[in-house]
């Protein structure tokens, strides 16, 4: 019997030691992952955290869930979520975490364990959702594949092996995409 969004938040409020997803009606754990992703992660984090104003945005990193169309929710690598949407949220602070409106900047690090389900289900759910803009880094082969909602609803995808990128949402923040990959 599939899980219904209220059961999974149930779930994912009372199990304090596990990191949840819902996918297709079932409890999917987030694994752990490597040094590089997180060290990915990390990097990409400070980078934003330096340029955002925390008034103004704040940076989720492997929390809040992404609530998908159809069912599933998801917890993102690393997002950027508008302080507008979290005071916008019940007076209830203690609620589950969760986020229908579409944001900004989503990421997922690529790993070994992750990969292809990233790419099959994540990425696809963050397009469902709107976000406008969606990132996989590969911190392996160290390259940087976006996907930038167009004005139509459809995404144009590019990939990137070094540089800086430019938010398409945020414009005034500007990644620099060797500076996320050890020893870059």
């Amino acid at each position: 019997m599939p899980l219904t969004q209220e059961t999974f938040a149930a779930v994912v409020l009372e199990d304090i030691d596990g990191r949840w997803e819902l996918h297709q009606g079932k409890l999917r754990e987030k694994p752990s992952m490597s040094v590089d992703h997180n060290q990915s992660a990390r990097l990409l984090v400070r980078q934003l955290t330096m340029q955002l104003d925390p008034n103004e945005c704040q940076i989720l990193h492997n929390a809040g869930h992404t609530l998908i169309p159809g069912g599933n929710s998801y917890v993102p690598d690393v997002a950027i979520l508008p302080v507008a949407i979290l005071n916008a949220l019940t007076p209830d602070r203690r609620r589950f975490e969760a986020y229908w409106e579409p944001l900004p900047l989503v990421v997922e690090i690529w790993s070994p364990s992750t990969g292809s389900y990233d790419i099959d289900a994540k990425i696809p759910g963050y397009r469902a959702r709107g976000d406008a803009e969606i990132w996989r880094l590969h911190p392996f082969d160290r390259t940087h594949t976006i996907w930038r909602r167009q004005p139509d609803g459809s995404y144009a995808e590019t990939v990137a092996t070094g540089g800086a990128i430019r938010l398409h949402a945020l414009p005034d923040v500007t990644i620099a995409l060797d500076a996320l990959f050890v020893g870059g």
